[in-house]
């Protein structure tokens, strides 16, 4: 404890919370959509966010203290989406025991060191690629948000440009209090309806069936694993951090597993938010940032017992400005991605086109563009070498 103290900053508090406000405002929405979608009551969609705040809290404070390393956790953006678009052929019973099913196998594919081989063969070239890529697109978000609200961005920018020159560490704190400040003033920030109240969570008997292992299970448990778990530690390895694969992946699981009943559904390692507490705005010195993943998890906690009424709190932003925070938060990390993505030669094409791919936003076979980008890097990568070694050959 006396540990934490010494490295507590203001910057790390501002990092956990910039964190959580990004990931909760760019796909909270999905998670209600989600729960209604499979007829689950007012009640329960707000006892999914308690689950998966809960678990989410609990894995990021727990592994970012005990690696010394800032892990925060996440759901699976992608498994909501797939879910609503499924949800016309099971019941909420079945969703639940596909989601424990998903937890079990995420936790024996983590624990066991089975993921953690397999991402020993991914370059580095790739892995910063594809986190850049992923990341990429907030940033352009951020820039289309300009034809709807010019004043509220341009004036965050600014802000975070000066502030970057002045004051570096408190550079996004003072684009999010100038980005609510111009919101407010313009009238964009409605605060009426707000009512406070805590959340009960629901239990939800799972039912089990092959149909909704094969259909619901398998697929949320590949999506899960592709499009989070693997971004996730890619972030994770571009700031060079060595935190084992291993159980940080285990424990989503075990938290998935634990939460699921009361509708966890998919909580893994965070990938988009993560670079928000892995980069130097949230604090310069490298060994201090482990204090950002402890408190996104402390923020993700309090959002969890009060979910309906900040829920409500944190949708009365303006969703642009959201996006503006995110876009410019994570400027620096998409900066050092691409540095690191093209800084070995006989990889910078293979990486290039990880990196197109990525930014694409393909989806196939249900698998987002952070795993197709993955593989199109390799496939390069891979018959690139064929074809110099053949030639090295030739010339011999």
């Amino acid at each position: 404890m006396k540990t934490l103290f010494k490295d507590f900053s203001f910057s790390a508090v501002i990092a956990g919370f910039v964190t959580v406000l990004v990931g909760f405002s760019s796909s909270g929405v999905l998670v209600f959509q989600a729960a209604q979608a499979l007829g689950a009551t007012p009640a329960q969609s707000s006892s999914w966010l308690w689950a998966l705040c809960m678990g989410m809290g609990l894995t990021s404070i727990g592994l970012s203290w005990y690696y010394k390393t800032p892990i925060p956790t996440a759901w699976s953006t992608a498994a909501a989406a797939m879910l609503i678009t499924i949800a016309d052929h099971i019941s909420l019973a079945e969703a639940t025991g596909a989601f424990i099913v998903s937890g079990l196998l995420i936790t024996v594919a983590g624990f066991s060191g089975i993921f953690e081989r397999l991402m020993k063969f991914v370059p580095m070239s790739l892995a910063s690629a594809m986190l850049a890529g992923i990341l990429l697109r907030f940033s352009l978000q951020a820039v289309n948000a300009l034809q709807s609200h010019l004043a509220m961005i341009l004036a965050m920018f600014i802000a975070y440009l000066l502030c970057k020159r002045l004051k570096p560490r408190y550079a996004v704190l003072m684009a999010l209090i100038v980005g609510i400040g111009t919101a407010y003033s313009q009238g964009l920030i409605h605060l009426q309806e707000i009512s406070y109240q805590a959340v009960q969570p629901e239990w939800v008997k799972p039912s089990f069936s092959w149909h909704t292992v094969l259909g619901v299970a398998v697929p949320l448990f590949l999506v899960t694993m592709t499009s989070q778990n693997m971004a996730g530690i890619a972030a994770i390895r571009s700031f060079s951090y060595h935190a084992p694969v291993s159980p940080l992946v285990g424990w989503t699981g075990l938290a998935t597993v634990i939460f699921a009943p009361m509708g966890a559904f998919a909580i893994s390692l965070a990938a988009i938010t993560a670079a928000i507490c892995l980069s130097s705005e949230a604090h310069e010195d490298k060994q201090r940032r482990y204090v950002a993943g402890i408190m996104s998890g402390i923020f993700y906690l309090l959002l969890g017992i009060f979910a309906a009424t900040l829920a409500h709190l944190l949708t009365a932003l303006p969703k642009e400005l959201v996006i503006g925070v995110a876009g410019i938060a994570l400027l620096g990390t998409i900066g050092n991605g691409l540095v690191q993505a093209l800084a070995v030669e006989q990889e910078r094409e293979a990486a290039l086109i990880c990196f197109v791919v990525t930014v694409s936003g393909i989806n196939l076979l249900g698998i987002g563009a952070a795993f197709w980008g993955l593989i199109a890097g390799a496939f390069t990568l891979g018959l690139m070498g064929i074809v110099r070694v053949r030639g090295m050959a030739n010339k011999n």
